[in-house]
């Protein structure tokens, strides 16, 4: 009936009233994006540096046969291969390094988005809280990954050296949590708003298609 009368829907006057209200947000979406995504840069540096400076190197030994030449020994595999906390190292690293470079496909696809209202509904929620996911993910493989390291050099001489970097290496991984839960636990609720306005009487399932599709 107020379409037939010329005037607005409650939609299309909200939309009138609050263009300012998008426009700030849209802002500060992409302001936090782009802060985000020069720290999982960071970390994405420095874990594929990481991951081809294996610790302790690599075996290159040169034997003397018995004829005195010299023969290489060079088999290019790192020298604590089968050390259980090179392992740990190689697993968290490559997680790091892939969680990071995830967060940053996601904070980009936010900077590259229109920003348009009904994007604040799942899309942009949906690939912060990702973002946000897997850039707390890398931080700690990336603390692992050091810690591990000073157990492989320092585990079996002086335990307590790799004990202590290990619990000072927990204070960045708090800090972060407790930094960030407040931004985290927001869009989250920002989520559960939308899944009560508009999907509450649909099948969960349908809700999570939903979810899906906004992240492309």
């Amino acid at each position: 009936m107020r379409r037939t009368k010329g005037k607005l829907s409650p939609r299309e006057l909200f939309t009138q009233e609050h263009k300012g209200l998008v426009e700030e947000g849209e802002k500060w979406m992409k302001k936090t994006a782009n802060s985000c995504m020069l720290v999982a840069t960071l970390i994405t540096t420095v874990v594929f540096a990481a991951i081809f400076t294996v610790p302790g190197g690599y075996n290159n030994d040169n034997n003397i046969n018995n004829r005195g030449a010299i023969e290489s020994n060079n088999t290019g595999s790192p020298l604590f291969l089968y050390n259980k906390w090179f392992t740990v190292f190689v697993i968290s690293d490559a997680t790091a390094l892939i969680s990071s470079s995830t967060a940053i496909l996601l904070f980009l696809s936010i900077l590259t988005s229109r920003c348009a209202e009904e994007d604040f509904l799942l899309s942009l929620p949906l690939k912060l809280v990702f973002g946000l996911g897997t850039l707390f993910l890398s931080v700690v493989t990336m603390v692992l990954a050091f810690s591990a390291t000073f157990f492989l050099f320092y585990g079996k001489d002086t335990a307590w050296v790799p004990l202590l970097v290990a619990g000072m290496a927990i204070l960045p991984v708090y800090c972060f949590g407790v930094l960030q839960s407040k931004l985290g636990a927001d869009t989250l609720v920002a989520l559960r708003a939308t899944y009560y306005l508009y999907f509450r009487n649909s099948k969960p399932i349908m809700f999570l298609l939903k979810c899906l599709e906004s992240l492309y």
